[in-house]
């Protein structure tokens, strides 16, 4: 009997609120699918607890933890070291404890960038961004990493939409302008990706983003980072037109598959996280 252990590997996040993030469930799925002994915890963390949830991981030796809102920002000031992506970014999701140091990455954009490798290479390529949130902005920096050719960034607000363009010229070696959203978005000649980084359609399989959808062509990838529904309207409208629909449940699914490869150096299988959120979500394909 000596040989059994009873101690879980501890990984998590910290969120708050908190209780409506699926994340857990999809990740536990997949370390027991692994026969890993490993928890992933979900914690509600308010603002103000930030610094000693973090102590806490620190001293109860977690591997690592996912932050969301409101925290993506405000963690940085208790990490030891920033990944490149995150650096840039200026906000962070996942954090690696190795050796009591804290290091901070974003799988935000490399979530989003493993997805869309699925059906399309973003080198070379030029993309047309709705929205300048934080998933806008994370997503711009990985396909300015990952060498697209031009990122064209639209928003009601068009600085915001300058501001990340700038982030990519000054860090990639991609090419971006910001510009505003102003009554229907009409998408430029030549685009290859279209990607819609706004939370239209989250919940609601009838909204939609404000586009022009017949300067939609055939073959362009029309991406969502809406999970849930994952087959949203706009990708059921850009299917009607010939393009490839990509949704949002890769984009989570692949967070997840990032982040425990930084906590354990494995890699878990996609496929069970991903019919975790399909069973959670009731997701048959609404169209």
């Amino acid at each position: 009997m000596s040989n059994q252990n009873f101690r879980s590997i501890l990984t998590g996040s910290f969120s708050t609120p908190c209780a409506d993030n699926p994340t857990v469930a999809m990740i536990e799925a997949a370390y027991h699918h692994a026969g890993i002994d490993a928890r992933y915890i979900n914690c509600d963390v308010k603002a103000a607890h930030l610094a000693d949830a973090v102590k806490g991981a620190l001293a109860m030796e977690w591997v690592g933890f996912n932050c969301s809102l409101p925290h993506k920002v405000a963690v940085i000031e208790y990490l030891d070291e920033l990944a490149q992506a995150a650096r840039i970014i200026g906000a962070v999701n996942c954090v690696s404890i190795r050796d009591g140091r804290l290091v901070g990455d974003n799988t935000d954009g490399k979530g989003f960038l493993a997805s869309l490798r699925d059906v399309i290479d973003p080198a070379g390529k030029r993309v047309f961004l709705l929205g300048a949130g934080g998933a806008a902005r994370a997503i711009a920096v990985e396909l300015g990493l990952a060498d697209a050719a031009h990122i064209t960034i639209v928003n009601r607000d068009p600085e915001k939409a300058g501001v990340i363009a700038a982030l990519v010229r000054d860090n990639t070696r991609c090419d971006a302008t910001g510009g505003a959203w102003a009554g229907k978005a009409r998408i430029p000649e030549g685009t290859d990706i279209v990607i819609n980084a706004t939370s239209v359609g989250l919940g609601d399989a009838q909204a939609m983003p404000d586009v022009d959808l017949d300067t939609l062509v055939k073959g362009q990838v029309v991406a969502d980072v809406i999970p849930n529904p994952p087959m949203t309207r706009f990708l059921r409208e850009a299917r009607g037109r010939g393009c490839t629909p990509l949704d949002g449940l890769g984009m989570l699914v692949n967070q997840g598959v990032i982040g425990v490869e930084l906590w354990l150096g494995k890699t878990l299988d996609a496929g069970v996280m991903k019919q975790t959120l399909r069973d959670i979500f009731g997701a048959s394909d609404a169209g």
